[in-house]
């Protein structure tokens, strides 16, 4: 049974609305134009082509030219070339690579990633990833012979993140955008782990990993479809969380407002103002129950990240052998994939980058003080490159931002006055010269998008 798009929008989360209308966030002509440049048929040649290597398991050939994890990682690669040729060499490719070991590894096995890097023009250490992952399986974990097309699982996520590269590839950004197609995640999660190891040696202050793993499928083995909207999953927490952070959070509140959590509401307000008919529900888990994804290992490394997964999986057509059984289909071919459906996936995708690398970074250190007072006094440090700060506040049950008062120019602290800090969470974002916003940050560390390398001392104490 579909749902509406509107009464999912109306479930799922409703715009924020400040305070007064006139005081709006405002949309952007640029994130329109980006959202109408993905193409489904782009997104369809490169799964067909993804699919054509036959398998992509991670212990499959690495040597051949037409099948195989290697030639498909080649011609990712290549793909990446071809796109930087068109913005005059504006795309960094790199291949980054470890050897690992693990239970569902035959031996050391050489985990490669393909990135490509659209260097930022103004704060190029300011980082925002898409990632997927280009490896695949079937019903044997550690069979890499037999066909395992991996459309869905991660081929759209892969072709989401290479669809992304071409539309973006076309515009200036002051931070640094990463495409990153990722190796070994059914064996382990080891592409997640290679990238979280290499944005720390190059020293990338990572504001937000966007995950996309099983992107592009509407319909359910028990014949639901659901074309409306994309799951967010974010973790509630900071996994770098430490005893004494808890306590403080456990007492103050913070456990629905890590910098994954608001950057999953981030992700749902831009998607009901730039994409029509179509939203993101927030699902208050770091991923689906008892599964994972290469976000995670980018969580362990205090990096901000969220996983986009359908709204509607089909377990007939995940991590299975390709087969027909008593007339059902088993096997995940490109046939089970809705291409419009994963074109919007990907504008949500593609304009959620552009409007973090247009924005300035989240304030460093959000503070609240007020108790025992009918007030509320925020403050923050500057964030470099803004030009302003919204504050914001939300009943402590609510799921999005609903209030909200820019600060005067030059400020760093706002007194709401009779908003008492009892009754509601406060947070702060930055606003560019030209109105971009950032994520919201909630105070203290609970609420740092900032590494513990990164953070202030003050936020940290």
């Amino acid at each position: 049974m579909r749902i509406p798009a509107v009464l999912a929008a109306a479930v799922f989360g409703c715009l924020a609305q400040p305070i007064q209308a006139a005081d709006k966030p405002a949309t952007h002509a640029l994130l329109d134009a980006i959202a109408g440049a993905v193409s489904a048929a782009e997104l369809k040649a490169d799964i067909l082509a993804l699919t054509g290597f036959g398998t992509r398991h991670t212990l499959s050939d690495t040597n051949s030219a037409t099948r195989g994890i290697g030639a498909a990682r080649r011609w990712v690669r290549d793909r990446f070339e071809a796109i930087s040729h068109d913005c005059d060499g504006c795309l960094q490719v790199e291949t980054p690579e470890q050897t690992f070991t693990g239970e569902r590894l035959t031996g050391p096995t050489a985990i490669v990633d393909v990135l490509a890097i659209q260097r930022g023009t103004g704060d190029p250490g300011r980082v925002i990833v898409i990632s997927g992952h280009i490896d695949s399986r079937v019903s044997d974990v550690m069979n890499a012979t037999s066909d395992a097309p991996g459309a869905d699982d991660d081929g759209s996520g892969t072709a989401a993140v290479i669809e992304a590269a071409r539309v973006l590839s076309h515009y200036r950004f002051p931070a640094t955008l990463v495409y990153a197609v990722l190796s070994g995640e059914e064996q382990g999660l080891y592409g997640g782990k290679l990238l979280a190891q290499y944005a720390g040696q190059q020293n990338w202050r990572v504001e937000a990993d966007l995950n996309n793993d099983i992107i592009g499928n509407t319909h359910g083995a028990n014949g639901m479809t659901e074309s409306g909207y994309v799951r967010v999953f974010s973790e509630g927490t900071r996994s770098t969380e430490t005893p004494e952070e808890a306590v403080r959070r456990r007492y103050n509140g913070g456990e629905v407002d890590s910098p994954s959590r608001n950057l999953a509401r981030f992700v749902s307000v831009l998607a009901g103002r730039h994409l029509h008919g179509f939203s993101a529900r927030m699902i208050y888990r770091t991923d689906r129950y008892s599964r994972g994804g290469d976000q995670v290992p980018m969580l362990a490394a205090g990096y901000p990240a969220i996983r986009f997964t359908e709204a509607i999986e089909n377990y007939n057509r995940e991590h299975q052998d390709v087969r027909v059984e008593n007339g059902v289909h088993y096997g995940d071919t490109a046939d089970g994939i809705d291409f419009p459906y994963l074109a919007n996936v990907t504008r949500l995708n593609a304009i959620a980058m552009a409007a973090l690398a247009m924005a300035p970074a989240p304030p460093p250190s959000v503070s609240i003080a007020g108790a025992v007072s009918l007030d509320t006094t925020v403050s923050w440090t500057p964030a470099a490159g803004a030009a302003g700060y919204r504050v914001w506040w939300r009943d402590t049950t609510a799921p999005l931002w609903t209030n909200s008062r820019k600060a005067p120019a030059g400020a760093t602290s706002l007194v709401l006055k009779n908003v008492n800090i009892d009754d509601w969470f406060f947070g702060v974002s930055s606003v560019s010269a030209d109105g971009y916003e950032s994520p919201v940050e909630f105070p203290g560390p609970a609420g740092s998008f900032a590494t513990e390398a990164e953070a202030p001392a003050q936020a940290r104490h």
